[in-house]
């Protein structure tokens, strides 16, 4: 199965992505098996944490196909090439690099660029990208996602992404997100499995009720 065929059947049962930013790697394991406890499919460390690259390679060998696993604030060709060393399919951007997208899809990989306006959604589209993150989604809105959504290709997800806490989804779903980025709500430094454990719960709960 290729990282992006295991992306949608990931996506399809939860789409939700699990942002472990501040994460080490002696945390990454007992708490990313806390968040597939939860039902969470799809895992991403971001790369301005501690050993990034290695919490990446701990993961994705303990979640083995329970989980899609890879990195965000990945920002140049050299990091993309890190984290596909490391295992990791998924690869997320605060920004649209068009060299990234460009590296990442060249490796089959899943590309998760950071977009703000309609042309630089279609611009990363055109780029490789595979789904686009609405970032940061507190200086965005419901309605400017609504008004992205009626001109994208209506298979192109858009997730949301800054901000997000289970009693926000509503009115993005409504918008028309496809799923959403959880970060500080559902993981800060210090938490331990059990809290992240709670809180992925609740996130599913609220969503599943959408």
């Amino acid at each position: 199965m290729t990282h992006l065929s295991r992306f949608d059947a990931a996506f399809a049962i939860c789409p939700l992505i699990a942002i472990l930013r501040g994460v080490t790697p002696d945390e990454v394991v007992p708490v990313g098996e806390a968040l597939i406890a939860a039902g969470f499919t799809l895992i991403e460390v971001p790369l301005n944490s501690p050993d990034a690259i290695e919490s990446i390679a701990r993961l994705v060998a303990a979640a083995g196909d329970r989980a899609v696993v890879g990195a965000g604030t990945v920002l140049t060709e050299a990091d993309v090439g890190a984290v596909a060393g490391a295992g990791g399919a998924l690869v997320i951007s605060p920004n649209a690099n068009f060299e990234v997208i460009a590296a990442t899809a060249a490796r089959g990989l899943v590309s998760l660029p950071g977009i703000a306006t309609p042309t630089e959604a279609f611009a990363a589209l055109g780029a490789g990208a595979t789904a686009l993150k609405l970032f940061p989604a507190e200086a965005a809105s419901p309605a400017v996602l609504k008004a992205m959504r009626a001109v994208l290709p209506a298979s192109v997800p858009i997730l949301p992404v800054g901000g997000i806490a289970p009693d926000n989804l509503r009115p993005w779903r409504e918008a028309g997100a496809a799923g959403f980025g959880l970060g500080s709500s559902l993981y800060k430094p210090g938490f331990d499995p059990a809290e992240v454990g709670n809180r992925a719960a609740a996130f599913r709960k609220a969503f599943a009720a959408l």
